[in-house]
């Protein structure tokens, strides 16, 4: 790491970049940038971000049971416990007959009330807190690693499956028409959402994940023309308000996650005045 901190202060030399944390911070907020902006695309268009809201809210919970089991690191009980809830969201909305914002909203709620009897019971809600809004300050390279092998799985899958999630989300009548199995299409495009949202809430907080992934996606799709524009704007938005973002937050001392968010909503009012204004 010493030779990339090296790189980063003679090609950066800004005061907001001294300090080594600061360093590890732009690390993560460069890699997160674009696996947001990709991914946020097919939350947008799936119309789930109701989905990752409640996949990031029910972080708690994998918490509190991997406390239960005696798993000691709460990264890998989150994860394992969001892939469950994901796989078992998307299976009821498919073999059910509520729509998707019910069932999401049922297993969402239970969650979250679970996690929050468990830990409190152990008393160890507390402890815990710190999740609730993050601190992007304290990532370690290793988790650094984690956000980047989490973007080799993501552009992995797009490569393979992209084209195949999109006409499933467009149509999934026509996509099953053409071969697709829908089914396991939704499961990819959820299993990846629960894991890649459960790896950043540490830095992130789980109150405000989901703006990180649905608000550059908004913003991209009022002035893109194209699934391509769509989703390279997208991943540009979320990279400039990452840095942006994290700038402003060492120069004010507000929480990181928070402020990226704002820097996030900024660039979403500028594509709505920018889609006004090619309206008229």
């Amino acid at each position: 790491m010493d030779a990339i901190y090296s790189f980063i202060g003679t090609v950066l030399p800004f005061d907001w970049l001294g300090p080594t944390f600061m360093k590890n911070a732009l690390l993560a907020v460069v890699v997160a940038g674009p696996l947001f902006g990709m991914l946020g695309t097919v939350v947008v268009s799936n119309r789930m971000a109701f989905f990752s809201d409640a996949i990031g809210h029910s972080a708690l919970t994998g918490i509190a049971i991997g406390v239960l089991l005696g798993i000691r690191e709460p990264t890998v009980a989150m994860v394992l416990f969001a892939l469950a809830l994901g796989f078992s969201i998307i299976t009821v909305k498919i073999k059910g007959k509520s729509s998707a914002d019910t069932i999401i909203g049922v297993f969402s709620s239970t969650a979250v009330a679970l996690g929050i009897v468990l830990l409190s019971a152990t008393g160890n809600f507390s402890k815990y807190q710190r999740y609730l809004v993050g601190d992007i300050l304290s990532i370690r390279p290793q988790e650094i690693l984690m956000l980047l092998v989490s973007g080799v799985l993501l552009l992995v899958v797009w490569i393979f499956f992209y084209n195949k999630m999109l006409l499933t989300n467009l149509h999934t009548s026509f996509a099953k028409s053409r071969g697709v199995k829908t089914f396991w299409m939704e499961q990819v495009f959820a299993l990846l959402t629960a894991a890649i949202v459960t790896v950043s809430i540490r830095w992130t907080g789980l109150l405000v994940i989901n703006s990180m992934l649905v608000l550059p996606a908004a913003a991209s799709r009022m002035v893109s023309k194209s699934s391509r524009s769509y989703l390279l704007t997208a991943v540009l938005v979320s990279f400039v308000s990452g840095i942006a973002g994290l700038c402003v937050s060492y120069y004010i001392g507000s929480a990181s996650g928070a402020t990226i968010v704002l820097a996030n909503a900024a660039a979403f009012a500028i594509c709505f005045v920018v889609s006004l204004v090619r309206k008229n």
